[in-house]
């Protein structure tokens, strides 16, 4: 079973087996200490540029209003480029990660340099 959440983690980084970029090797999400034993998969999205008012106007959409999260004076560059990067990883709490084994989605926003949880299989 999947569940979706949008909560904030600390995540350190480091090497992690088998994987040729560093990536996340712990984190701590509600009070609790995940020991990444293996990342399953690692992707980018990009942001949802085709939403934002500005670009809706070029395309000819009958609705140019800006989004709510737009700023005032038009849609920046970074905004319509943003990207995220997920890591989908098999976690566990126990020195050697092995209590509660789960599956965890973790996402990276580069330009905050924050992390969040946004999926987790258990």
């Amino acid at each position: 079973m999947v569940r979706r959440y949008d909560e904030p983690v600390e995540v350190r980084r480091g090497p992690v087996a088998d994987w040729p970029e560093e990536g996340p090797v712990q984190f701590l999400w509600r009070g609790r200490l995940w020991k990444v034993r293996g990342v399953l998969a690692h992707w980018v999205e990009t942001g949802a540029w085709w939403q934002h008012g500005g670009v809706r106007a070029v395309l000819g959409s009958e609705d140019p209003s800006p989004q709510p999260s737009q700023q005032p004076g038009g849609t920046t560059l970074e905004e319509l480029l943003g990207e995220r990067r997920l890591w989908r990883v098999e976690a566990g709490r126990g020195p050697a990660g092995g209590v509660g084994p789960g599956t965890f989605d973790l996402c990276h926003d580069p330009v905050e340099d924050r992390w969040q949880l946004v999926g987790c299989t258990d």
